[in-house]
């Protein structure tokens, strides 16, 4: 069998992700998903403790485009103030966490990229991250495969793609993933049903969820935070 698991380059992102490539053979950031116009995404902001309490931290895009756009297609803000002041958010919130000197100096060269494209700002972070937990993955840009249809139906040619046998799903992914279109096509499906693991939190008194890996780190380490997923 031959895992396959599919996400979006998501911004330093949380513990579920890093689970899923942990647990593949292949993972295929897909960046030829569209781009959500209206609303918070994933792709560029992620929560962080901040004065005990879980805070966003974002990048700004540019957004004064007309009609739709993919992932792969969205840029970063000209305006390079955003990275100092998401350092200066960083390191005020976590420079007393047990492993912050290990891990902010590694995060500051990821942050301080100056790479004006999302995906490519995203996902040299995952892959940096990645390496530096021992996560050896390959990952696959989703617009580099010869893969067609929409939704479910793209899914699974990205799938088959890459030589996939069964696609790794994510617990969200039950509302709109049509798992008879799998079956039918000999791909089988099986759902993440990933649990957030508790570890300890130096800066807020009850755990909170959900966060960037990089609070995971910063309390843990590149080690400790391994040993979180497995």
């Amino acid at each position: 069998m031959t895992l396959v698991a599919i996400h979006q380059p998501n911004f330093f992102p949380w513990l579920g992700f890093f689970d899923k490539i942990r647990r593949c053979d292949v993972f295929i950031a897909m960046d030829n998903a569209q781009f959500s116009k209206t609303g918070g995404t994933w792709t560029n902001r992620v929560q962080l403790i901040v004065n005990e309490e879980p805070a966003w931290v974002t990048v700004p895009i540019v957004r004064n485009y007309h009609g739709l756009r993919l992932v792969r297609e969205m840029k970063i803000s000209a305006d390079l103030a955003w990275r100092e002041k998401m350092l200066r958010t960083v390191e005020l919130s976590y420079r007393r966490a047990p492993h912050f000197k290990d891990i902010f100096p590694m995060l500051e060269e990821l942050i301080r990229n100056p790479s004006s494209d999302l995906t490519d700002f995203n996902l040299a972070a995952i892959r940096a991250l990645c390496s530096a937990m021992g996560l050896r993955t390959p990952i696959v840009l989703g617009s580099s495969l010869n893969a067609e249809g929409r939704a479910t139906e793209l899914l699974i040619s990205m799938v088959r793609a890459v030589g996939g046998t069964a696609y790794l799903a994510g617990g969200g992914a039950a509302g709109y993933q049509e798992d008879n279109y799998f079956h039918k096509a000999g791909v089988k499906v099986i759902y993440q049903e990933f649990k957030h693991p508790t570890h300890s939190q130096f800066n807020t008194s009850t755990f909170k969820p959900g966060l960037s890996i990089v609070d995971a780190l910063m309390n843990c380490g590149f080690e400790g935070t391994r040993e979180l997923l497995t």
